[in-house]
């Protein structure tokens, strides 16, 4: 059968609370984001690899606080009480490659005086980051440290199935299970893995099967398709 040429259309891909998946593997920073708004010091790092929820439940939080989002690139572009307008702010990628110390000093300052809240996204520790100034390191040392460990084959499992519904893929449970053998242990991996297949079963015009996974996973698992986080 020849191959077919294939719209590359966007999903809308839901961040509602009830579509994160909850495991023993993010259940405790999906417990402190809960808790909102009674955070100590009014602030919380969130911290995972890349593809670990952190995107998802930094959206969940905005959600239900009204908060704004903005990258820690740009902290210094605005003054703090611009950026706290709404009393909230998400703060994604942190600490980024050139970290305005100053201005997220002020910020977390500004945080606790005013009683509002701030949840900042990040891949490392704050105890890791390369903070100069030490009234920043002090302010970040005060904060609860929410983690998302890598994902457990609950969540893995559960991820694949979600990323198939939200394309409204039918997929039966050997597929699954071949997938989670196979693949990368990466939420990453398996989000590129299903928009694979759904991209090549409507090339070809055929289901989801066993064979399919197979082909797109000798692909896709070849050294350097998946970057280390």
């Amino acid at each position: 059968m020849s191959r077919q040429l294939v719209l590359d259309l966007p999903l809308r891909t839901a961040l509602g609370r009830d579509d994160f998946l909850v495991t023993p593997s993010n259940a405790a920073a999906v417990a402190m984001i809960d808790r909102y708004p009674d955070w100590p010091h009014h602030g919380v790092v969130l911290v995972g690899d890349g593809g670990s929820g952190k995107t998802h439940l930094l959206e969940v939080w905005r959600q239900a606080s009204g908060a704004r989002l903005v990258s820690a690139a740009a902290l210094g572009r605005e003054t703090p009480d611009r950026l706290l307008e709404t009393g909230a702010l998400a703060i994604d990628n942190a600490p980024g490659d050139a970290l305005d110390e100053r201005a997220l000093f002020h910020l977390l300052n500004l945080t606790r005086e005013t009683g509002g809240h701030v949840l900042i996204a990040s891949a490392s520790d704050p105890a890791q980051w390369a903070v100069t100034l030490p009234d920043l390191a002090s302010r970040l040392k005060a904060l609860a440290v929410a983690r998302l460990d890598p994902p457990d084959d609950a969540l893995l499992r559960g991820v694949l199935v979600k990323h198939f519904a939200d394309r409204q893929i039918g997929v039966e449970e050997p597929v699954i299970s071949y997938l989670m053998l196979r693949m990368p242990r990466s939420l990453d991996a398996a989000r590129a893995i299903v928009a694979e297949l759904d991209a090549l079963a409507l090339a070809e015009k055929t289901p989801v099967t066993r064979s399919l996974a197979a082909r797109v996973l000798q692909r896709m698992t070849e050294p350097g398709l998946f970057p280390e986080e």
